[in-house]
């Protein structure tokens, strides 16, 4: 069976239409990414079958879910999915464990059979079930509230911007589980947000929403080196790299990451050797020179090849690229462009700053 999720929705409210035709991954998290407005919830919602789209398909990993040419439409509750919220919604007198366990009676499993102990491990909220929601971070009620969704065992997860209610310090205290997610589950999960961290930290599959139409969809490294969208021009312009930790250089408190065998030095990561990290490097930090420097400060200095270039209208030239298999943006002045005579096809070396690189 192929997995995959296709989903094709149009709907008119008076000046706003919702045009979308989508196949996504059945697998990994695809990020539903734009400004308010855009329709990311829209989608989300046709997905869920809270809204019924006039004319629409939707197949979740070859199950059809909506089909308006047969007249097939699955309610909500026919749908096996889980969903959360901005706001968790636990109910306030019930403890954790409770909430957690609300809705297997619905789909008449025992917590036992529904793989409730390693869902908690996995959101790491075995110490809190027996408390009371009133007792709860915003972070700790958001766990509660993906746990909840997780025990159902649902065919995909959605989740509308699950950080939006929450301030900064709540927001790094949930990332490292939502991550946890990306690692381990083996279900598609649908995640909407306007916060470039998110992307960046979350996102295997990225599709870009404006106007109530897809501006661009792709794996997450291709969408983003794409130079004819706006955020390629943008000052959080960045590339994602996956490596894993290769050593540590606790004297300098720097850590060495192997990306498709390139190697980075960055701010030391609290984590043992081996262990999967993604890199962030915007663009903005980024500089070119045709010649190998013989002394520099920057400890990052990498052989690249030019596959794009894209100048804008405020004297900026956005490059596009390779270093080694891995695509790079690097943001420079038009000027600097022309006195060194860049052109498609160039090789010359990439600079990163060690120290702006973030995990």
């Amino acid at each position: 069976m192929t997995q995959t999720i296709s989903a094709r929705f149009r709907l008119d409210y008076g000046d706003f239409r919702f045009d979308a035709d989508l196949t996504l991954p059945g697998s990994g998290i695809t990020v539903l990414f734009g400004p308010s407005g855009s329709g990311k919830t829209t989608l989300l919602r046709c997905i869920a079958g809270l809204q019924r789209s006039p004319h629409g398909f939707l197949s979740v990993n070859g199950k059809i879910w909506q089909d308006s040419a047969r007249n097939i439409f699955l309610p909500t509750y026919q749908r096996a999915l889980g969903y959360v919220f901005q706001e968790a919604n636990l109910f306030p007198h019930l403890n954790v464990y409770r909430n957690v366990c609300f809705g297997l009676k619905r789909i008449g499993k025992r917590p036992a059979d529904a793989g409730l102990d390693p869902t908690i491990e996995l959101l790491g909220i075995g110490h809190l079930l027996d408390r009371m929601p009133a007792r709860l971070s915003g972070g700790e009620r958001q766990r509660v509230a993906i746990a909840r969704a997780l025990v159902l065992q649902p065919d995909i997860l959605l989740m509308d911007e699950p950080l939006a209610a929450l301030d900064f310090q709540r927001k790094q205290e949930i990332l490292p589980y939502l991550t946890r997610l990306h690692q381990e589950l083996d279900i598609p999960v649908l995640y909407v947000t306007h916060a470039r961290q998110e992307v960046a930290k979350l996102a295997d599959h990225l599709v870009v929403l404006r106007e109530g139409r897809v501006q661009a969809e792709g794996p997450l490294t291709e969408t983003l080196s794409r130079l004819d969208l706006p955020q390629a021009e943008s000052k959080q312009a960045a590339m994602i790299w996956e490596g894993r930790i290769a050593a540590h250089e606790s004297d300098f408190h720097l850590t060495r990451i192997d990306c498709a065998g390139i190697e980075l030095s960055m701010p030391l990561i609290d984590a043992p050797v081996g262990t999967p990290v993604r890199v962030q490097i915007f663009a903005r930090d980024v500089s070119v020179t045709l010649a190998a420097p013989q002394a520099t400060s920057i400890l990052n200095v990498l052989p690249a090849t030019i596959t794009g270039m894209a100048d804008s209208s405020n004297g900026q030239t956005v490059l596009r690229l390779k270093v080694g298999s891995l695509p790079l943006l690097a943001h420079i002045t038009s000027k600097s462009r022309q006195l060194l005579n860049l052109q498609i096809g160039n090789s010359l070396y990439a600079q990163i700053k060690g120290t702006s690189i973030l995990n």
